[in-house]
């Protein structure tokens, strides 16, 4: 399908839309769930799911056995009636929708598989809560966001570090006026994946011991290190765009229009496999396309600015390196730290931001703090979990929204054009096809999800 062909559709499907195309007219008590991919981030999804009592997991989905026996046992651990399984084969999943009588599915898999999934199961009615990214190139994205405008199928991009607790307080901070008018924004993945990229090929062992990968490898190392092979650009953007797409109002008043991506040189992947293994080791003759730190340039029609960072093939503390500013001060996750004009204590120096995000602490986090307790990322899988639940429950929109979805994810295939093309700023899709001019904001607007 080309552009056009796409815009005469979805318009088509909007006015459709506009009178109740969707199936999904009525609020429930309980919902039917299943889990397409129980690796371990499957399995965290499935521990928030298996918590609550207006869910029934009622089918899984995997080709790994060990991984589905794990999943089994948090049935078993949960005192939950044991679930339909499908396996067996590389499409085992679509054999779930088409039978399960499903009212969601939870798509946790590699990434390539997304987007397939998130159509066949937005074509048979089921609605979606998926994994981030979206997609893998951008007519993939194109082709997702037709599917849900045509059929009118939740979607939600599970993305939780919009729902971090520092991150929704700034949110608060933001929304109320204390860093004045928004100019810039940062974020990114920064995070040390070479022990995770790269293992023993171990089931059960999925973090470092070996430098293997792909059919060698075992968990991440198996499907995510091939894109650090032959791909570069921004491969994981949600975490740091996430919030700032929130904090700017995106697709609320306000629209990512340009993008530049560079990438540094690849490094930090050899030599981890050098040093682990030595240079005779058949991987240290792998050449990989990833650069070791990606940065991406974005600006927003209101005029601001947004920098993403990619950092995850060298030695570095974990960070998403947040920083919020504006005309009358600013926030960085960083150093912890925040300085107001006129409000802190001393000019020009910073001071803790603990106090001030204790005092704007979302009402989210006061009313589920001990919900969110022991779940995983500190809470925030709680969050994103109950948000999609709450939504479809009560038939609202999903507060991460299917523009939202494709737009975060895009980054990645706009970031590996522009570095591709000698660094070449890009023109940034409009997805919304101009709706982002007068559509308001759902987001953390209350303490229900």
């Amino acid at each position: 399908m080309n552009r056009r062909e796409f815009l005469m559709t979805s318009a088509s499907a909007g006015v459709l839309l506009a009178f109740g195309g969707s199936a999904f007219g009525k609020s429930r008590e309980r919902l039917r769930v299943g889990l397409i991919g129980t690796g371990l981030r499957g399995q965290v999804h499935l521990d928030e799911l298996l918590k609550r009592d207006d869910v029934n997991v009622a089918a899984i989905c995997d080709i790994e056995k060990f991984m589905l026996d794990t999943a089994l046992k948090q049935f078993e651990k949960a005192g939950k009636r044991k679930p339909r399984i499908y396996t067996g084969s590389d499409e085992a999943w679509r054999e779930m929708i088409a039978k399960a009588r499903l009212d969601a599915v939870i798509i946790a898999t590699p990434w390539e598989w997304h987007a397939p999934q998130a159509i066949a199961a937005m074509k048979a009615k089921v609605a979606v809560g998926c994994e981030v990214v979206a997609g893998i190139t951008l007519e993939d994205h194109w082709q997702v966001l037709r599917v849900q405008q045509e059929t009118g199928t939740p979607y939600m991009l599970l993305e939780n570090v919009c729902y971090r607790r520092d991150v929704l307080a700034t949110l608060n901070m933001v929304r109320q006026g204390l860093f004045g008018e928004l100019v810039h924004l940062e974020g990114g993945y920064e995070h040390d994946l070479r022990a995770v990229k790269l293992n023993s090929g171990v089931p059960g062992k999925p973090y470092g011991g070996g430098v293997e990968f792909g059919d060698k490898g075992w968990s991440e190392a198996k499907w995510r290190t091939p894109h650090s092979v032959r791909r570069n650009g921004d491969l994981y953007p949600s975490h740091g765009i996430g919030p700032c797409a929130m904090w700017a109002d995106i697709h609320r008043g306000n629209r990512f229009t340009r993008i530049t991506s560079y990438a540094s040189k690849s490094r930090g992947l050899h030599d981890y496999i050098v040093d682990q293994a030595g240079n005779d080791h058949p991987n240290a003759k792998v050449t990989f396309a990833l650069g070791d730190i990606v940065t991406s340039q974005l600006a927003c029609a209101n005029g601001e600015t947004v920098l993403l960072t990619l950092d995850t093939s060298l030695p570095r503390p974990y960070s998403l390196g947040f920083r919020v500013q504006g005309t009358e001060g600013l926030w960085m996750d960083v150093n912890e730290s925040i300085y107001l004009e006129g409000k802190s204590p001393n000019s020009h120096k910073w001071e803790p931001a603990q106090p001030w995000l204790d005092k704007y602490d979302h009402p989210l986090w006061k009313k589920y703090a001990a919900a969110a307790e022991g779940a995983g990322h500190g809470g925030m899988d709680f969050f994103v979990m109950h948000a999609f639940i709450e939504a479809l429950k009560r038939n609202e929109p999903m507060p991460i929204d299917i523009y939202d979805a494709v737009a975060w994810s895009a980054i990645t295939p706009l970031a590996e054009q522009s570095i591709a093309e000698d660094n070449r700023t890009l023109d940034f899709p409009d997805f919304t096809e101009g709706k982002w001019k007068e559509r308001k904001r759902i987001f953390a607007l209350d303490d229900r999800y």
